[in-house]
């Protein structure tokens, strides 16, 4: 008889990250004989575009999806109803199905984990996905100097703390963030009970053995992409954590040794965005490409590339992030281009020998990588890409975190 879990996510399943970090390991935890309630706040565009899609693969792998609608207006105020709509709702599923397990991804979702926790018993999961209150500062989502951000910030720090030290077991994302929280005084023994899973890659999707030719070739013509091109490539979005003013001078610098490259974005960024930004560096707008695409031909996208870059902030908070993108790119056998201080980003690329790794944000350092990739092995890339980032070792790392807590 399957086991009742409920997963509780305040991303929408009919996002981007629902879609690639949600579904895919609760489709392979389910052919493990666990059965998953999914709560989820879904944004009304997307959910009336994508909700057959998604409910599609949710009836095929028998979760059953209890969509609910996310509000954003007015701040705060609309997150703490939607809160109270999560719990309520888990209330009453739980009290339906007894869960063994809820499974809460993020830090509003552990609010409500952790009160069925202290209720009911439940074995309480915190997947914790990052640092959340500090990458709210670090964004410049919240400001300290706004004294009811400060209240909730300190608030959720508090939270943060109750949460590593009465969840049943965490997730982090990875090592630099494990490493951190247990070096906080009183936090030691917490080693014991954080597994690291990072965002991980769907290798079936991400495969240059399965790239569809005719589709890259229309691409290409599509693109004006020519065989002697160089092709950096760049693949999500660009907001808060991406440096696109970086990456777009490492570019400016790199087309005085490569003056046939074109800087190809896989995007759903408005291409004014990054356009007009070119423009004002001093980059021509013909060495510049934007595509939007679904998530199906990102791979296709991304079997154009010379090689890939991505600079993200190196805050506190992002410490305990991991691009999922790198996973895709390394499965695809395609060199990283990046800087340090993000997750474990540094330390995969010279362990897996994956790429280079930007020391400083300045033209000299910029002139200073060698693009020729004399330290890049795409096999040890390839196979870090399953050993690091596989989506089946993710999966099987959160089968051994539900066994230990609930057999």
């Amino acid at each position: 008889m399957p086991i009742n879990i409920l997963y509780l996510s305040y991303d929408g399943m009919t996002d981007p990250l629902g879609q690639s970090q949600v579904l895919p390991y609760l489709v392979g935890l389910t052919k493990k004989g666990f059965r998953f309630h999914l709560i989820s706040f879904e944004k009304e565009e997307r959910f009336s575009k994508f909700k057959d899609e998604i409910q599609a693969i949710c009836d095929e792998n028998q979760i059953i999806w209890h969509p609910l609608s996310y509000t954003k207006k007015p701040p705060l105020i609309s997150t703490l109803h939607d809160v109270w709509r999560m719990r309520k709702k888990a209330f009453q599923l739980h009290r339906v199905f007894n869960f063994s397990l809820i499974h809460c991804r993020s830090y509003l979702s552990a609010l409500v984990g952790q009160r069925m926790q202290k209720k009911w018993g439940v074995k309480f999961l915190f997947d914790m996905r990052g640092f959340w209150a500090d990458e709210r500062i670090d964004g410049n989502i919240w400001s300290l100097n706004n004294p009811i951000f400060k209240t909730v910030y300190n608030f959720f720090k508090r939270k943060e703390k109750e949460y590593f030290l009465e969840s049943d077991y965490i997730i982090s994302l990875t090592y630099n963030g494990k490493d951190e929280i247990s070096s906080w005084p009183g936090f030691e023994h917490l080693k014991n009970k954080i597994q690291v899973i990072p965002c991980c890659a769907d290798l079936e999707k991400f495969n240059p053995q399965k790239i569809n030719l005719e589709k890259k070739n229309g691409f290409k013509i599509e693109l004006d992409l020519n065989e002697s091109d160089f092709v950096l490539g760049y693949v999500g979005s660009i907001g808060t954590w991406y440096m696109l003013d970086e990456m777009l001078e490492f570019f400016k610098v790199l087309l005085k040794s490569k003056p046939n490259a074109i800087f190809l974005f896989v995007s759903g960024e408005n291409p004014k965005t990054i356009l007009s930004k070119a423009v004002e560096l001093g980059i021509s707008e013909d060495r510049i490409r934007v595509k939007s695409v679904l998530h199906q031909d990102v791979a296709t996208c991304i079997s154009l590339f010379s090689a890939s870059i991505f600079f993200i902030r190196p805050t506190f908070s992002k410490k305990a992030s991991s691009p999922t993108k790198q996973g895709e790119l390394m499965a695809m056998g395609v060199p990283v281009i990046c800087n340090g201080g993000v997750g474990d980003t540094e330390r995969v690329v010279r362990e897996y020998h994956s790429g280079l790794v930007i020391e400083d944000f300045n033209d000299e350092s910029y002139q200073m990588a060698d693009l020729n990739f004399s330290d890049f092995d795409q096999e040890k890339t390839m196979n870090g890409a399953a050993e690091f980032y596989g989506l089946n070792e993710g999966v099987a790392r959160y089968f051994n975190v539900y066994q230990k807590l609930i057999g």
